[in-house]
């Protein structure tokens, strides 16, 4: 570095006498101009002087250094004589409209003492700056995305989990250290947008609000909040921590959302996230107690997720635990279960039981709640699975709902169909997305340090 800046002071020392000579020279062409206007000189002998001045403008600039860094110096210096010698520049100007090179960068017709100008190619370079960036958006919202994951460098070399965490059992598996086989390529600040997957449902409520359809407008806001699950099944990584600090932008032009997560403690790991719609906003922060009991992993979400929409109602709710089994033998799978509660401010709240799976259930996966009003009474009933469709039924059913797809309910919301080119980390056609960097987007980043 001390190399460096020494050779940098160097070249500072060189753009320093060559800005002296050239204003030396700049005084005594001006001086020959003013004699020549007031002697009349022939045009032939003045274009000799002109010529003079560009070659040696050529000459001085050709040697300079091309850092980065003395480019900066040398227009700031530049910009600086403009200011002190206005007068000197303006006199010339009409006369010196040679092209001048200033390290490898031609700039045409230019004359830095001519404020007026500078300052209308300044606005010129912020309009074609923001219609540039109007045009990338505009281009990123039409790029079709990704189908499939990138393939694998190199082949995976599989690990035994019980290998990993034998000597960890009833302790906290955050702060255990597993090996990079048990990640998805996904962080968790990623995943946390899937759980705005299907936002369409909350479109939908805020168009039932603005109709005075409330009950509508909390069926599909329940819908909503059992559709985040749907992208667990069969998923059986974890996804990467983040660095503390770290933050993760999604803006989805199409799906008309905006989202933007953080990772604002380490231990214990807690992400804030925020998500705006059309005429809504969700935000919440999530936060897991894990535990290892042997043969399963027990997560237990803490935090409220709250989502508000634009006439003021608000609903807000916390996740269920999820539990996934057979970490030693047996085929490894993921499920949920508890009591979700979606309490509102007005007139509706809605309760959700998400079934735990036995053994000898063959009809894993399910979901039944109802809505009330105020005063308690049931107004519609919600029955499905976490992990496929979301039915509901006006008025307060009784009987039993041994399918998800009753003659007489009506359907919420269905889960998309998977990807035909599926790995072993059984991402969604929305979780492949995630983190691709398009080319529209990549044009639009800031570059990398």
């Amino acid at each position: 570095m001390l190399s460096e800046f020494s050779e940098i002071q160097g070249q500072l020392k060189v753009l320093c006498e060559e800005r002296s000579i050239l204003l030396d020279t700049l005084r005594q062409l001006e001086a020959a101009n003013i004699e020549a206007e007031s002697s009349g000189i022939h045009d032939g002998d003045y274009q000799l002087s002109k010529h003079e001045y560009s070659g040696i403008g050529r000459g001085k600039y050709s040697e300079g250094s091309t850092t980065e860094s003395s480019g900066d110096i040398e227009k700031q210096e530049l910009e600086d004589v403009s200011d002190e010698d206005e007068t000197s520049f303006h006199d010339t100007k009409e006369h010196f409209t040679e092209p001048a090179v200033i390290f490898g960068s031609v700039r045409g017709v230019a004359d830095h003492a001519d404020n007026q100008k500078e300052n209308e190619n300044q606005l010129d370079d912020v309009e074609r700056m923001h219609a540039d960036k109007e045009d990338c958006f505009s281009r990123y919202a039409q790029i079709e995305r990704r189908k499939k994951l990138p393939d694998p460098v190199e082949k995976e070399k599989g690990v035994s989990l019980w290998s990993m965490i034998k000597d960890n059992v009833g302790k906290d598996l955050t702060r255990v250290c597993l090996p990079v086989y048990f990640n998805e390529p996904i962080s968790s600040l990623q995943k946390c947008f899937e759980d705005l997957e299907y936002s369409y449902l909350l479109d939908r409520a805020y168009k039932y609000g603005k109709e005075g359809n409330s009950l509508q407008r909390i069926l599909n806001v329940a819908a909503f909040a059992v559709s985040g699950y749907a992208s667990s099944e069969g998923r059986h990584c974890k996804p990467f921590n983040p660095l503390l600090g770290e933050t993760y932008e999604a803006d989805f032009p199409d799906k008309g959302v905006r989202f933007f997560s953080e990772k604002v403690s380490h231990h214990p790991t807690l992400i804030a996230c925020h998500c705006e719609g059309n005429g809504w906003k969700f935000w919440g922060d999530s936060n897991l107690r894990t535990k290892f009991w042997g043969r399963s992993i027990q997560l237990d979400p803490v935090g409220v997720l709250t989502l508000e929409f634009d006439d003021g109602e608000i609903f807000q709710w916390s996740k269920v635990t999820t539990t996934i089994y057979n970490i030693i033998l047996g085929k490894l799978y993921c499920d949920h279960h508890g009591l979700m509660h979606i309490r509102g401010n007005r007139e509706y709240s809605c309760k959700l039981k998400f079934k735990e799976q036995s053994i000898l259930d063959r009809t894993p996966h399910q979901v039944h709640g109802s809505v009330e009003d105020l005063s308690g009474k049931k107004v519609a009933t919600l029955t499905g699975k976490w992990d496929d469709c979301m039915y509901y039924i006006s008025g307060d059913f009784s009987g039993k709902l041994k399918d998800c797809n009753p003659s007489n309910a009506s359907l919420l919301w269905k889960r998309d169909k998977p990807p035909p080119n599926l790995t072993r980390y059984n991402l969604t056609s929305f979780a492949i997305t995630l983190n691709e960097l398009t080319p529209g987007l990549q044009r639009c980043l800031i570059p990398g340090i």
